[in-house]
Order: structure tokens, then C-alpha cells, then sequence
């Protein structure tokens, strides 16, 4: 298996309105996908975009920041807020081509996956690779969406 592209980094947020105020005025962000609850998991989402450039085939590409507010105080954000009330980053999320591959490479690699393999914010399947297998980063593995771009 190969690295994939670094598709987003979750920043986990107490405010979503405070967070998208700060990389609007602070950061200068002018490209933000409006917040959206992920169905399902408590979670209220929005996306920065951050310019994009050409990678080695020509082909644009960015990175995103997902901004991430628990609608409910049972969510893995609730949790990390806990421990870090201002918010922070939660994750790095990476693309891979066949998450199914993927996650059978990682686990044969011994590394611990957590929970099954579900729908992330992107419409993509997604899983989680335990932090204490990931030099201390909770990873995101991310299917590529078809059409080789991840915007929501």
C-alpha cells in the first residue's frame, strides 16, 4: 500500500459559528462548505478549503479543514473536548484507492482499526487506525471518491 493524498485534518471545535468566524477574519478563508450534521453520528461538520495546486500528474488538488462540533455530549468529540476544551486537531485523514484493501493491509499489519468500516462526512467509506499504532495520530483511511475529488 501506498500513501495516499492527505485529504483533510480534523479540528475538533466547541463552536462551530466562533471556528468559522476565526478562518474567515484570522485565516482568510473564502472557499467554506456550510456546516452540515453528519446523519447519524451527533456531529455538526463544515469544511475549509485551502488553495489548491497541481500534484504530479497535473491534476488540482487541496487539502481541507473539517471542522468538527459534537451535537451531543456522547460523541468522540464530546470526549476529546473534555480533555481539550478549546478544541484542536483530532485526526489526519488520508485517501486510499480500495478502503477494503486498505483496511486488510493495516490489519495485517497489526494495527488496530477501530470500528468498522462506515460512511465518512465525504459520502466515502472511511475507518480509524488506533493512535498508539499511528505514531500517536488518531488516521483517518478514506476511500477516494470517484471523480478522484473530495469536496462535500
Amino acid at each position: 500500500m501506498k500513501l495516499g493524498r492527505l485529504n483533510h485534518i480534523g479540528i475538533a471545535t466547541p463552536s462551530m459559528t466562533e471556528s468559522l468566524m476565526f478562518y474567515r477574519e484570522v485565516m482568510g478563508a473564502t472557499s467554506i462548505v456550510e456546516p452540515f450534521e453528519l446523519e447519524g453520528r451527533n456531529l455538526l461538520i463544515a469544511f475549509v478549503d485551502t488553495p489548491t495546486g497541481a500534484d504530479s500528474s497535473g491534476a488540482m488538488n487541496g487539502t481541507q479543514i473539517e471542522l468538527i462540533e459534537p451535537l451531543a455530549d456522547d460523541t468522540a468529540i464530546s470526549k476529546f473536548l473534555e480533555k481539550n476544551p478549546q478544541g484542536g486537531q483530532h485526526h489526519l485523514c488520508y485517501e486510499v484507492p480500495d478502503i477494503d484493501a486498505a483496511r486488510a493491509w493495516f490489519e495485517g499489519q497489526g494495527k488496530r482499526i477501530l470500528g468498522p468500516t462506515k460512511p465518512g462526512a465525504h459520502g466515502t467509506p472511511i475507518f480509524f487506525v488506533h493512535p498508539k499504532d499511528m505514531m500517536g495520530q488518531l488516521t483517518e483511511i478514506m476511500e477516494t471518491p470517484k471523480g478522484g475529488t473530495a469536496a462535500h
